[in-house]
């Protein structure tokens, strides 16, 4: 027997990025066709802001950091923390939220996760524009050769 879905209340800050901004929400239907996108695409996920602290603090940066790389960084919301957004979170293998996944013409190259400096944030998000593309770390269990 399946668990019923649960669901997050949405939030204003949130909800914001999507409906005034324009931000795509992201979900395992859209996704390739995000990340696949010529340039630096950004994924975020807020995680549920009733739990996580810095969710809110994260939205409110980001329209900043968009401002601050003159629209060469293209973002994407994932809205769904226990379905798609989860599976997404176990191919990107992050544990914390709210966090910020990288990727460059399809390839990841790092995800920052949690609230930053924002001088941490210039310096960071500058060097994904020429980083090489890094191997997805996605969650997985270990492989033991017996």
């Amino acid at each position: 027997m399946s668990r019923p879905a649960r669901k997050i209340e949405p939030h204003p800050l949130i909800e914001r990025l999507t409906g005034e901004l324009g931000y795509p929400v992201v979900d395992a239907a859209t996704h390739h066709a995000f990340i696949d996108r010529p340039g630096l695409n950004v994924l975020f996920f807020p995680g549920d802001p009733a739990t996580v602290r810095d969710a809110t603090d994260v939205a409110v940066v980001l329209p900043e950091l968009v401002a601050a790389f003159g629209g060469r960084l293209s973002p994407g919301v994932v809205i769904d923390v226990f379905g798609d957004g989860d599976a997404l979170r176990q191919r990107y293998g992050f544990t914390e939220y709210p966090a910020l996944v990288f990727v460059r013409s399809g390839d990841y190259v790092g995800t920052l996760t949690r609230i930053r400096d924002w001088s941490d944030y210039l310096e960071q998000i500058g060097q994904y524009f020429d980083a090489p593309a890094r191997r997805t770390p996605g969650i997985g269990i270990p492989v033991v050769s017996g």
